[in-house]
């Protein structure tokens, strides 16, 4: 684990907090605020402690050029909201004479928001002296954009070494999560993995079936496992191409102890549409004509069931095409059960993934869960086994 808040003395200093601002936004206002929202003890926190706060961000992909439409300039408000109403300067550059100016103007317990980044090429290109300008502006580095920490950028991995770094409240709580949850979990630890191809997933379900002790496949990544074992899936989605993988993970899982749970039953129609006509078959009686769309309620209840024996559970991916009822009934009815045994205090249980934490807010469970991480690739990359530059960069 990296530094943390608790290894820094910030009174008196200026510190460049790195955060993730990048916030979904329409006609200038934060549809989800929730970033901004786990972010602001971190900045409270520092601010409180009498250091200047610089929150540094990217937001979008305007590719090293200034685009008014990916200014980080509306979220000042929002930010300042999240703090309680504390005033947020903004800078309308993130480094030379603008940046300096705001910053130098401010006093211990302020707030200053820098432009956007990746308005400059050289965040993205890793630049050393472009962090190094980000640096001349601080005292000190605190990160607290683990949703970043897959990116070895600038503001991620250089700037880090430039600076005594430690992570933030935010960061701090991902990793301790994630820990808890793959690197020293309580067992029996499961895993549920969802989503539409196997081959997006394949380092993840490789490195998971060495880690956990049972492996529960959904979604349409399921369909492709039950071809590989010569089940007729019908016009379900399906990596027919892929079936070699897949059989190389079960045989892997099978030397490794991990019970790999496939649906047994399954919610099929001809189409994908609200309202389409539908019906409960064995996957191993799918018509030609039909499509898999959910996890039936025998494979529903039974991965329930299993639940219940185990002490960690890591989720990513829903088990169906879950915008679309009724085809979100098992991914609920299983997020439900998941969400009692924790609330119970029987199960450790570690979502994320942005159609993830969609489904688990469609079972209205987030709340419920041990930790839902909002980190997207970043979480993705940690279950894959993968370094991640910002966090390595921390020390």
């Amino acid at each position: 684990m990296p530094k943390t808040l608790d290894d820094l003395d910030v009174a008196g200093n200026v510190v460049l907090l790195r955060a993730d601002l990048n916030v979904p936004m329409r006609d200038g206002a934060v549809t989800d605020a929730t970033r901004i929202d786990r972010l602001a003890p971190t900045i409270s926190e520092l601010a409180e402690k009498g250091a200047v706060v610089i929150v540094a961000s990217h937001f979008g992909r305007p590719e090293g050029k200034r685009n008014p439409d990916m200014s980080l300039g509306p979220l000042a408000g929002p930010l300042s909201g999240a703090l309680g109403g504390r005033n947020v300067a903004f800078a309308d550059d993130c480094i030379g004479p603008e940046a300096e100016k705001v910053v130098a103007a401010a006093k211990g317990g302020d707030v200053v928001l820098l432009e956007n980044l990746r308005y400059h090429a050289g965040e993205e290109a890793n630049d050393a002296d472009f962090a190094k300008s980000l640096a001349s502006l601080a005292d000190v580095y605190v990160n607290d954009a683990f949703s970043a920490a897959h990116r070895a950028h600038a503001s991620v991995a250089a700037l880090a070494g430039l600076l005594p770094s430690a992570a933030g409240r935010l960061m701090q709580a991902e990793l301790d999560a994630l820990e808890s949850a793959l690197g020293n979990p309580e067992r029996p630890v499961g895993a549920i993995v969802g989503g539409a191809k196997v081959s997006t997933k394949l380092d993840l379900l490789g490195n998971l079936v060495g880690e956990v002790d049972m492996l529960a496949i959904g979604g349409a990544m399921a369909n492709t496992f039950l071809f590989a074992l010569g089940t007729d899936v019908g016009k379900s989605l399906c990596e027919s191409d892929m079936a070699d993988t897949a059989r190389g993970i079960m045989a892997k899982a099978d030397e490794a102890g991990c019970e790999i749970v496939l649906p047994s039953d399954a919610a099929v129609s001809a189409e994908f549409a609200e309202g389409a006509p539908g019906q409960v078959v064995p996957t191993t009686a799918v018509p030609d004509d039909m499509m898999i769309l959910d996890v039936g309620p025998g494979s529903a209840n039974g991965l329930a069931a299993k639940l219940g024996g185990l002490k960690t559970l890591v989720w990513n991916g829903p088990l169906g095409a879950f915008e679309i009822p009724p085809f979100d009934a098992g991914t609920v009815m299983v997020a439900k059960v998941a969400a009692d045994l924790t609330r119970a205090g029987k199960l450790k249980t570690v979502a994320g993934g942005g159609d993830t934490v969609a489904a688990l807010a469609s079972a209205d469970v987030v709340d419920e869960f041990s930790y839902v991480s909002t980190a997207g690739g970043a979480f993705l990359e940690w279950l894959e086994g993968k370094e991640l530059p910002g966090v390595k960069a921390l020390g």
